[in-house]
């Protein structure tokens, strides 16, 4: 038994032993592989990046000061001083932006069409003449309570309707005519028809008024075949408008 023991532990020390470690020793680690190509991509992205960032920051500070309305003007009009306010807009883009700066001389300028409120004014919006297509004028009118709709505004289309005694009794004597004839009469109220599509350029009440209180000065812009017919009635105070649907301003 004794024999045994010293062999089975004599075989034991001669087991080779592992080195000890000391303690905070760090242990050996495969050296890692270098990939050049990533780091050339990651250099070059943050290159780009800084350099996006600088272009955004130079447009952002390339600003102009442009015109914009802050109210509907019609195709025709003037703009209003009371209607102008100064916006910045980004400079260098190509638009055809009307400076602020240039503001004094709109008054030689019209509307070429409808332009919408919080609308920067561009070049192109502008014209000289009066912006009237051919065959096409203007006529002032200056009507009453009950003649117009309240809420008229520059942008409608209207109707103007011949209304009063005049037109009544016409109305009857035309209708009496064609049923003596035995023809189809038409309603008096085709027959007071006198445009049917007219234009509202302007419809400002004077100072102190509002739009339903008293007399409304209203500029149209009519076929010159209907002119005529059209400034005889206003001038008999014979004339009514009506909002043609769809074609309001406010739409």
């Amino acid at each position: 038994m004794k024999t045994k023991e010293g062999t089975a532990a004599g075989g034991g020390a001669n087991r080779a032993v592992p080195p000890a470690v000391s303690v905070g020793e760090r242990l050996p680690v495969a050296p890692r592989e270098r990939k050049p190509a990533l780091a050339a991509l990651a250099v070059l992205l943050i290159l780009v990046g800084a350099l996006g960032a600088t272009v955004l920051v130079l447009r952002a500070g390339n600003k102009t000061e442009a015109i914009k309305v802050t109210e509907r003007v019609a195709a025709g009009q003037t703009i209003p001083a009371s209607a102008m306010t100064e916006v910045d807009v980004a400079s260098g883009t190509g638009v055809n932006y009307v400076q602020w700066a240039q503001r004094n001389a709109l008054s030689n300028y019209r509307a070429a069409t409808d332009i919408l409120p919080n609308t920067p004014i561009v070049g192109e919006m502008l014209t000289q003449d009066k912006g009237l297509a051919n065959g096409k004028v203007i006529v002032g009118l200056s009507l009453k309570d009950g003649q117009y709709p309240s809420g008229l505004s520059a942008g409608d289309t209207v109707a103007a309707y011949r209304v009063g005694t005049d037109s009544s009794k016409a109305s009857s004597a035309n209708s009496g005519t064609a049923a003596g004839t035995g023809s189809t009469s038409t309603s008096g109220g085709g027959n007071n028809l006198i445009t049917a599509n007219a234009r509202v350029q302007s419809a400002t009440p004077p100072s102190g008024n509002t739009i339903g209180s008293g007399d409304l000065p209203v500029t149209l812009v009519v076929n010159q075949s209907d002119a005529a017919a059209l400034t005889q009635a206003a001038s008999a105070g014979q004339v009514a408008l009506v909002v043609v649907p769809g074609n309001a301003s406010g739409n």
